[in-house]
């Protein structure tokens, strides 16, 4: 099939476009079915125990697998406003961890305020960190602040060579990304007996699938001790995702009815018991909500009569909603899946 994003100045797809796009799988069912066939459809949330906040696009990176088109032209980032409606939608819970994420989520100016309230309430923080935001000057006292506040911190790096990080991050981001991690190593991250905790986070470099979880988990830790001197605690493994700038490339490769073709061949109905729209809430830069990350950039806000916006926030209409599924959502339920925090089977 020949399929093509155009008829835009920017190269990646509008939000309806990649939907479009998703939506012609040739040679496998629509993810609904396939969820029919196994009794799986409709999809419900079963609580809410991550609160995640997606405070914004802008970064100091631009990846080539980013499902938020994150960069450092981007000018969507959460007002102070729409903040304070997140940190009141929590008070109004038990919701046990927040997950900030972005872009960088760090240079949004209102990040450190979202970690020191929502600690206050009592509620275990995560940061989804590219790492070598630490490195900005404007960034210095970044690592003391989130080991301060006892920040878990999730970080990015597809792998453990140089060539294949810098080939999907960008020149140098390798070596800066080790030098992020010893400046943490050295805080006490990924170090016993602290409490820091310092996940890393793989993803493919290409059209496959990750590979299991602990077995490229245990050759991480082999090969950043040896070579690096550096620790961490644990690793996640989580699927490129058919959207944004990854669904450019599997159309310029050729590799997009392959790589969806891979990704449905590999569906696990045990899978989708564990994905993280069943437990999360996403609050978009704008206060929109969503089932996950991935449905907020294809802007698929919560459905079945829930409310749309933090500002409306109900967490009893919140709590069994009705999933919003796609085809995107393929990306989620192959192999042992994958969700935020690594496989899920």
């Amino acid at each position: 099939m020949a399929l093509t994003l155009l008829g835009r100045s920017n190269p990646l797809a509008s939000p309806y476009e990649q939907l479009r796009i998703l939506d012609q799988l040739t040679s496998s069912l629509p993810f609904n079915r396939r969820l029919e066939q196994n009794q799986l459809f409709p999809l419900h949330a079963t609580g809410i125990t991550v609160f995640q906040i997606n405070v914004g696009k802008v970064c100091n990176q631009t990846c080539r697998h980013c499902h938020v088109d994150a960069g450092p032209d981007r000018r969507e980032s959460m007002s102070a406003e729409t903040a304070d409606h997140c940190l009141t939608a929590l008070a109004m819970t038990d919701i046990p961890t927040v997950d900030i994420t972005g872009g960088a989520p760090e240079l949004n100016p209102n990040f450190r305020r979202l970690v020191e309230r929502s600690r206050a309430l009592g509620r275990h923080v995560m940061d989804r960190c590219n790492l070598t935001v630490l490195l900005l000057p404007s960034q210095h006292d970044l690592a003391g602040f989130l080991a301060s506040n006892r920040v878990e911190i999730v970080a990015s790096l597809p792998y453990f060579h140089a060539p294949q990080t810098n080939a999907q991050r960008g020149d140098g981001v390798f070596e800066k990304s080790i030098e992020a991690i010893r400046l943490l190593n050295r805080l006490g991250y990924g170090q016993p007996n602290t409490g820091l905790v310092l996940n890393l986070v793989h993803n493919p470099v290409g059209a496959f699938l990750p590979p299991t979880q602990s077995a490229i988990e245990e050759r991480f830790r082999k090969e950043l001790g040896r070579h690096y001197g550096i620790a961490f605690n644990h690793l996640y493994t989580i699927a490129n995702m058919p959207i944004s700038r990854f669904l450019e490339f599997l159309l310029e490769s050729g590799n997009y009815e392959s790589y969806m073709q891979r990704l449905a061949n590999a569906f696990n109905p045990l899978a989708v018991t564990g994905v993280m729209c069943r437990h999360t809430l996403s609050v978009g830069w704008d206060g929109m909500l969503y089932d996950c990350d991935f449905n907020q950039m294809l802007e698929l806000p919560v459905g079945d009569g829930a409310p749309e916006h933090i500002r409306d926030f109900d967490p009893a209409r919140l709590h069994d909603r009705r999933i919003v599924t796609r085809n995107h959502c393929y990306g989620c339920t192959a192999g042992s899946g994958s969700s935020c925090g690594g496989s899920v089977v």
